[in-house]
């Protein structure tokens, strides 16, 4: 098993709160941690129709098989639990005796909010980080992107592509049918991949509900459906506008640069060399390391962008407090003066001096106007500062 960075937050919950839920999206490895942390539970998989059939026709005769906890996997697929498990964490002292996971953020949390609201942590588990694999340093980046991050692509002998193929078919369409009937999945494949299409762009509604050829109430929901599956996200503009215009939309991300890739019809790493979304990808790669840090540590993620309505761009501004720390993300291999002009209007408007650039060369340098230039290998610096 790789060691996930998650384990320390997972242990540490589970020994302040009487349960936690695991989440994440399918295979990104909530089963294998919480067996291997709390190996002495019994796992209880509710993805097993018999399981499933006894949970749901006797709750209270399910739950009375574990009077120490258990670990109660796909919790979202039988939702009248969480009442049952109510009475039982408040009659019980004892922290950390249930562990749920699921990979469907809007029925779990629909349920656990109404039932376990302050009995309950959350850990949000994503595929690995690069930080979690033994990559070399001289490692090809666009391998990474291309091959992206769950863990069955690193301990099964398996091509991304054909991968990528099947993850489509048998668990977005599936968990998409359990959230919203969609009939036409033809439709809703196009939706899928005009969204990577837009990845780390500005998320106009209206333009992709018109290239879809679907309403703008419909596109609405159906991007809800992709965030609740751990599919996309959204990274929001920060609020502060400096006496400027500011960007009011969101700008759109896959939690998994493979993925996108598959949507994307990109087939072997050398296409991202030349493909349009090759820059695109490469921030997407670097935004989700960065989400993965704070996720790890069992925190919501704290990053925003920042854009003017004359086209000045921050990639991602880290809030800490009162203070924000922008980040420009540069999928070039050569340090130019067009890495620093966006830094340069942020710092006139801010007046704070430290910054960072995240590229995909190789070399650290330290600027005199407070810039830090970092390569992609060395992201971890950011995580141990903010």
């Amino acid at each position: 098993m790789i060691k996930r960075n998650a384990e320390e937050s997972l242990r540490s919950l589970a020994a302040q709160f009487k349960a936690v839920a695991v989440i994440g999206p399918r295979q990104s490895g909530k089963t294998t941690l919480t067996r291997f942390v709390f190996p002495d539970k019994p796992y209880v998989s509710l993805e097993n129709p018999d399981t499933r059939r006894f949970a749901m026709e006797d709750p209270r005769g399910f739950l009375a098989q574990f009077p120490d906890g258990a670990v109660l996997d796909e919790a979202q697929r039988q939702p009248e639990l969480f009442s049952y498990l109510q009475q039982i964490l408040d009659e019980s002292p004892v922290p950390g005796k249930f562990i749920i996971t699921g990979s469907n953020n809007f029925l779990l949390q629909a349920n656990i909010s109404q039932s376990l609201a302050g009995r309950i942590a959350y850990l949000v588990l994503l595929p690995f980080s690069v930080f979690e694999l033994p990559f070399k340093i001289d490692q090809n980046f666009r391998e990474l992107i291309f091959k992206g991050f769950f863990p069955p692509l690193f301990d099964q002998p398996i091509e991304p592509v054909s991968w990528y193929d099947n993850y489509l078919r048998t668990y977005v369409e599936r968990d998409v049918r359990q959230l919203k009937n969609i009939s036409d999945l033809h439709t809703f494949e196009r939706f899928l991949r005009l969204c990577a299409g837009r990845t780390g762009q500005l998320l106009n509604m209206s333009n992709l509900a018109i290239e879809t050829g679907v309403d703008n109430k419909t596109v609405a929901a159906w991007i809800s459906v992709l965030e609740s599956s751990f599919i996309v996200y959204r990274l929001h503009p920060h609020h502060r506008n400096f006496n400027k215009r500011v960007v009011k939309m969101a700008k759109l991300y896959f939690y998994d640069t493979g993925l996108a890739c598959s949507l994307l019809g990109i087939r072997t790493e050398a296409q991202l060399t030349w493909h349009p979304a090759g820059g695109s990808l490469f921030e997407n790669f670097v935004i989700n390391e960065l989400v993965k840090f704070r996720f790890n540590r069992g925190q919501a993620h704290n990053l925003y962008f920042w854009r003017d309505s004359v086209g000045h761009e921050i990639d991602v501004i880290i809030e800490q407090g009162k203070n924000l720390y922008p980040v420009e993300i540069k999928s070039g291999q050569t340090i130019t003066p067009e890495y620093f002009r966006n830094l340069s209007f942020w710092q006139s408007l801010y007046g704070e001096t430290n910054a960072t650039v995240v590229y995909a060369g190789k070399a650290s340098q330290h600027r005199s106007n407070g810039v830090e230039i970092i390569p992609w290998h060395e992201l971890e610096i950011l995580d141990k500062e903010y």
